[in-house]
């Protein structure tokens, strides 16, 4: 089941964060070190609590997945209409787990949280050489919205 996260999930969501990482850091050594992750626990701790990004786990009496989100609005801007985005900062399967529907619950879950919520779309990011993520997201729906380019000097 899909739940929304607490304190009691840290560490295994800080054993996901490790394993989505060395997916990064695997495509792009240059720009992700190894065996880290983008938060320690407390920053974790402190994120939970932060209703303008929920953090969603997929638990079937372990933490098998976890899906990051930030909500965004644009209101009353000169150029861009007024819309309200729920991006998906990260989301991760457990290695052991991958192949058994944990992604697609927890896409699931968190675009039917936004539509609840009032969002407009979803949006995230796919680094370039993570193919089964973005074959995943394509499955799910999703199409390109924009590309960022780079040139390495």
């Amino acid at each position: 089941m899909v739940r929304k996260a607490d304190k009691g999930d840290v560490q295994a969501i800080i054993k996901l964060l490790h394993q989505v990482n060395m997916v990064h850091h695997v495509i792009r050594p240059d720009l992700f070190k190894p065996d880290t992750t983008k938060y320690d626990e407390q920053e974790l701790e402190a994120l939970l609590e932060d209703e303008s990004k929920p953090v969603f786990v997929f638990d079937d009496g372990q933490v098998l997945g976890h899906a990051f989100c930030v909500i965004t609005e644009v209101k009353d801007d000169k150029l861009l209409q007024n819309i309200k985005t729920l991006y998906i900062d990260d989301i991760c399967v457990d290695e052991e787990a991958r192949g058994k529907h944990v992604g697609t619950a927890l896409y699931e879950h968190v675009r039917d949280y936004a539509r609840t919520i009032g969002c407009n779309n979803i949006t995230l990011n796919v680094w370039e050489g993570n193919a089964p993520a973005l074959c995943f997201y394509r499955n799910m729906g999703m199409k390109v919205q924009k590309t960022t380019m780079e040139i390495i000097l």
